[in-house]
């Protein structure tokens, strides 16, 4: 047979062996866990804890198993608790669990997920535990929050809502500088500033076009630290 024959036959046997073989699936282990398991664990990191919550917080789970799971090869570690992970979840016993006998009581055991969610999905779930709830990533969490609660309220603020992206202090940019703000307003409509602070405001400076976004999520308390620091910007020396 000539040589450029076979080069083509092999070429379409390449082909049609590559055409019946289905691409592997992949799965989004947070929307997984967000699907399957926040109905009964807090995902937050740091985790919130409530007196009626059904099961531990999932950093918890994934901090204790990751603790008290010995391997002698720490590279073997992250497959072990996936692994772990897919057996508790589909076949749980108290004799697997690593969990501590006084959690048990308070919490029980956790039910047979069978029917719920697939190997594969579980798969995915415990690969994203056991990288979004790493110690360090929770360390590194912790020193942030610990450097912004030690911040002036309003330069938290500031800094959590990027206000200086729109605003700058003494100089015009998207959106009307901060000492323009206090000029025009000042100590006595402070409640103005307030309110296009919490609840937005479109309109009230004529040469931006630009709306200013509600911030809902800020306490009066902090808008209120903002607001009086604008002021400050507006005082004569």
């Amino acid at each position: 047979m000539h040589y450029k024959t076979i080069l083509l036959i092999c070429a379409a046997l390449l082909f049609v062996g590559c055409s019946d073989s289905k691409p592997k699936h992949h799965y989004d282990g947070q929307a997984l866990l967000e699907q399957k398991c926040a109905s009964c664990h807090n995902l937050d990191m740091p985790p919130q804890t409530f007196p009626d919550e059904k099961a531990p917080p999932m950093m918890a789970v994934t901090f204790h198993v990751r603790d008290f799971m010995k391997v002698e090869n720490p590279s073997e570690k992250r497959q072990r608790f996936i692994d772990f992970v897919v057996d508790y979840a589909l076949d749980p016993s108290a004799d697997k669990s690593f969990c501590d006998k006084k959690s048990l009581e308070d919490y029980g055991l956790m039910p047979s997920q069978k029917g719920k969610v697939t190997p594969e999905e579980l798969e995915a779930i415990a690969a994203y535990m056991y990288d979004h709830y790493d110690p360090e990533k929770f360390m590194k969490l912790m020193q942030e929050q610990a450097r912004l609660a030690a911040l002036p309220p309003y330069k938290r603020v500031m800094e959590q809502k990027n206000c200086l992206s729109c605003h700058s202090i003494d100089k015009e940019k998207l959106a009307p500088s901060f000492k323009h703000i206090a000029e025009r307003y000042g100590s006595d409509r402070s409640g103005e500033i307030m309110e296009s602070i919490k609840n937005g405001s479109r309109g009230k400076w004529k040469n931006f076009k630009l709306s200013m976004p509600p911030f809902k999520d800020l306490g009066d308390e902090e808008i209120k630290a903002v607001t009086e620091w604008i002021l400050t910007l507006g005082e004569k020396e």
